[in-house]
């Protein structure tokens, strides 16, 4: 019985209430015997009733699908929601040396009370278990448990919990008490401004962060378990564990929380039911990206008075929560500033994947967008109308300002103060500062050419049992080629839109994502014989659909039908851009219609970061089977190959198809970069020829980037990166990098927050955090290099890690690194040994003649990595030898 259902049904629409209440007695008899008993008792209470029977057991396989008592799904919860007994104790009983004054709340695990600490002498709140609670022993062990975890939390802002007692068979927990109001309180009263709001979650987001790295996760953010100090401090409540409000508010969350006897148990449950994630309602298990969710339900509610999913019923914000996406804030509440909009938006995403991964990188860029919009504010206070051009310029590099402190931001504020003439001045200082806010927020096809940009997203079926892909990209590649004629339009490749197929993608949020003027998102439906699709063009800025367009064709060559919809669609494009046709489109390269559709799916699976291989390689080889003439798949095979061979015959097959292909071009500058080994002048020759081709070739422009990067010529290179980035915004590898070439620059700071960037887009990027373990290392930070060390090995579950901390304690970095290099001895008949890396970490240790030992063997097995040698700052200890520079001759870069 799915969730929905068991919620309809208590809300009375499939389910007498009489019938739910003789479920709850069933299903909490079955809870006080043994797992293994309750089937029997279950299905002979039961007898004939079927229905009865279907609806406890769906109850009991609820409960049993839970990690954890806190983690309990709510669609068990709600045995508990209704009224239950529960006991009064007088003021002035005491429990320990703790002296009860009232009572303060209640819960289905047990009451809470204000009480007075004889021994110290203060107020304390406890909490007292039910005893029906409390005298399930499973129920008290796996509350214990968590109760441990959630008390070693220390945070300013999380609620403290002194301990937990057990006297005169009684169990309860003593925390602080926490006078203020309720963030549900504040925000019932009146709509928080923006000061306030970024207060509240700044604060929020920093206790949350060390909840979850102390791997705990709250499960039930929400305004009622948030308090706010008269002094403006927030304190977050109910880990599980202390629940400081007013009855009234008891609402189900982590707890089997028990509802007052004056409230319905429909107002008791969608309380919670606003905050929840689409996870959580669909009984998924939960992470840390929940709470992330929830979070911002909260920050949203406190911008717009009004929560995104509530519907009027149980059922409707159930299927909110898992279908529908949000209103725009913009319509509840103007001035929003268009980056917190961005933001608030990823944390409500609905698949996990897409939120923000960490609560760190979300705090990170609420602290940025905050300090960023308090200096703009100066500045507008501080200039004189005629200064007005200073303010629009800083306003236009918004972003991160990680680069630069805050201590450094004031200074420049102050002076501009005092000197408002050199405004200008100051502030072109300051953009030069924060470049990598530049590139992180602003919008990329702005800054380089001025022109006008636009992303074409993959066509969308109307249903999800309705797809075709060859649909939903060759439309868009069409769509792409065509407007990729037009002078002073820039179009997003496919390479970067593709990752935006899915039917929930919101193309305002695609539209930011990718640093776009304009976002063409469509959806098309194929019945009886013809295909209709209808097309929106979205301003990004104003997020408002500017024009619709409409096509219907008959379904017969598919070729055809798609060409004569993206001419359609792309010449009322063109037109509204006020631009001709003026270069000769890319040619697709095949009028075979499945040989077109596997090649879109091998290129879209090879463009990914983590790349399935083998499986990109059988489409693309598919393809080419079915028409030997395309040259677009062989260059595809050859990009997807590992084989340095079969690469090189594939892009020259391609070549030999078409001389005129940009991305065939790129390919084999890469080939040569890489596989077929340090030709760099080739490399560089067939690079430039796809960019002459191409412009908006963003592999063309990342790999003239590493080129320049390799030769030490880092200006050059950042440039061509950033391009690329431009082109691509979303592809992560770009971003990583750009710090890369920041770390061989040795602006190592530089490259450890854009490194940090990188794994808040993907904590799962292996070699972003190698780079940015390194960065701290040649940076001098020990401590942190230390950090994020014991954190890869605690993920990847190191049997030697006790070693390492003990040894870190001893003998200090060095030594830990020396021990990690003799745990690892190297295996050098082994496939695929990495000589270049243990030559670094030779070269780290003092172990010179190692060093170039290693490094002879990576240069005779020909390894790609070879290409860093002249940059790498670990062999900075090697330069003054007459062998290194025989190297990096021999290398090809001198």
């Amino acid at each position: 019985m799915s969730r929905l259902k068991l919620e309809a049904n208590f809300n009375g629409k499939n389910m007498a209430d009489e019938k739910w209440q003789k479920v709850r007695e069933i299903f909490d008899a079955a809870l006080c015997r043994q797992p293994d008993e309750r089937a029997r008792f279950v299905n002979k209470v039961c007898g004939n009733d079927k229905t009865l029977l279907r609806e406890v057991e769906s109850l009991l396989k609820s409960l049993g699908s839970a990690d954890s008592f806190m983690e309990t799904p709510a669609v068990a919860k709600v045995a508990y929601v209704i009224e239950a007994e529960q006991r009064k104790i007088n003021p002035g009983t005491c429990f320990g040396h703790y002296e009860i004054i009232k009572q303060i709340g209640a819960g289905g695990m047990g009451e809470v009370y204000l009480a007075k600490d004889k021994k110290l002498d203060r107020q304390v709140a406890i909490k007292i278990l039910n005893e029906k609670f409390a005298g399930q022993e499973s129920n008290l062990k796996r509350f214990i448990k968590e109760a441990k975890a959630a008390s070693a939390l220390n945070h300013p802002n999380i609620l403290t919990i002194y301990e937990f007692v057990e006297a005169d068979e009684t169990h309860f927990i003593v925390s602080e008490f926490v006078e203020g109001q309720t963030l549900r309180e504040i925000i019932s009263q009146s709509r928080l401004g923006f000061p306030e709001v970024f207060d509240f979650s700044i604060q929020i987001a920093g206790a949350l962060s060390a909840a979850h790295k102390a791997h705990l996760v709250h499960r039930d953010i929400k305004p009622e378990n948030i308090m706010i100090r008269p002094d403006g401090y927030i304190k977050i409540l109910d880990f599980g564990l202390a629940k400081l409000i007013q009855p009234k508010q008891a609402l189900v969350g982590l707890e089997n929380e028990t509802a007052q006897q004056s409230e319905t148990a429909k107002g008791v449950i969608m309380g919670t039911i606003n905050y929840m994630s689409p996870e959580q309602a669909k009984g998924e298990k939960v992470d840390e990206r929940t709470d992330i969710f929830s979070f911002g339900v909260v920050i949203y509610e406190m911008l717009t008075s009004k929560t995104p999913f509530q519907g009027n019923s149980i059922s409707e914000t159930f299927a909110n929560l898992i279908n529908a996406e949000p209103q725009p804030m913009g319509r509840f509440a103007k001035e929003i500033p268009a980056e917190l909009q961005l933001i608030v938006s990823k944390m409500l995403r609905k698949g996990k994947n897409a939120r923000y991964h960490t609560m760190k990188g979300l705090l990170a860029d609420l602290k940025d967008l905050n300090e960023n919009l308090t200096l703009e504010a100066k500045l507008e206070r501080s200039t004189a109308p005629q200064n007005g051009n200073a303010t629009e310029v800083l306003q236009a590099t918004t972003g991160d300002a990680n680069l630069t402190t805050a201590q450094t931001q004031n200074s420049i504020s102050q002076q501009i103060k005092q000197r408002p003439f050199v405004a200008v001045a100051l502030i072109a200082l300051l953009i030069g500062s924060i470049s990598f806010g530049i590139w992180y927020f602003s919008p990329k096809n702005m800054t380089l050419s001025g022109k006008k940009s636009i992303a074409i997203l993959p066509v969308q079926p109307l249903t999800a049992e309705n797809r075709d892909v060859i649909y939903e990209f060759g439309i868009a590649d069409s769509l792409t080629l065509k407007l990729g004629a037009a002078k002073n339009l820039i179009v997003r490749p496919l390479s970067a839109t593709r990752q935006y197929a899915d039917i929930t993608q919101d193309a305002i949020v695609a539209g930011k994502e990718m640093q776009v003027d304009y976002v063409l998102a469509s959806n098309y439906q194929i019945a009886n014989g013809k295909i209709r699709v209808t097309a929106q063009l979205f301003n990004v800025s104003t997020g408002q659909a500017e024009e619709t367009y409409k096509s219907e064709k008959n379904v017969g060559n598919i070729f055809a039908t798609q060409d004569a919809i993206a001419g359609e669609v792309g010449n009322i494009l063109l037109a509204r851009f006020l631009e001709t046709e003026s270069s000769p489109l890319a040619k697709r390269g095949t009028t075979n219609e499945e040989a077109y559709r596997l090649y879109l799916l091998g290129k879209n699976l090879t463009m990914q970061r983590s790349v399935e291989e083998q499986k990109a390689i059988e489409y693309l080889e598919q393809a080419i089977r079915l028409d030997p003439n395309f040259a677009r798949g062989y260059a595809g095979l050859a990009y997807a190959y590992k084989d340095r061979e079969k690469a090189k015959a594939a892009v020259e097959k391609a070549l030999e198809l078409d001389n005129n292909l940009s991305e065939a071009y790129a390919v084999r500058g890469s080939l040569n970069l890489f596989k077929i080994w340090c030709d760099f002048a080739q490399a560089e020759k067939d690079i430039l020829r796809a960019i002459e081709l191409d412009p908006n070739n963003d592999l063309a422009h990342w790999l003239y980037g590493l080129l320049r990067s390799y030769q030490g010529r880092f200006d050059e290179a950042i440039r061509e990166i950033e391009t690329a980035s431009a082109i691509s915004p979303a592809t992560v590898v770009y971003i990583r990098d750009r710090a890369r070439t920041l770390y061989y620059a040795r602006r190592y700071t530089e490259a450890i927050v854009q490194y940090k960037r990188v794994l808040e887009t993907d904590e799962d990027f292996v070699s972003a955090q190698n780079q940015l373990l390194m960065s701290y290392e040649m940076n001098g930070d020990y401590a942190m290099a230390y950090e994020t060390f014991i954190k890869q090995r605690e993920e990847r579950k190191d049997e030697h890690l006790e070693d390492y901390k003990k040894v870190y304690a001893a003998a200090g970095w060095q030594g830990m690194m020396r021990k990690h290099f003799e745990l690892h001895q190297v295996n050098e008949n082994e496939p695929g040994t990495n000589f270049y890396s243990i030559a670094r970490q030779c070269a780290m240790l003092g172990e010179k003649e190692q060093a170039f030992a290693y490094l002879n063997k990576s240069f005779e097995k020909r390894q790609y990595q070879m290409v860093f040698i002249y940059v790498e700052p670990r062999f900075d200890s090697l330069r003054d030898d007459p062998r290194f520079d025989e190297l990096v001759r021999r290398v090809g870069l001198k």
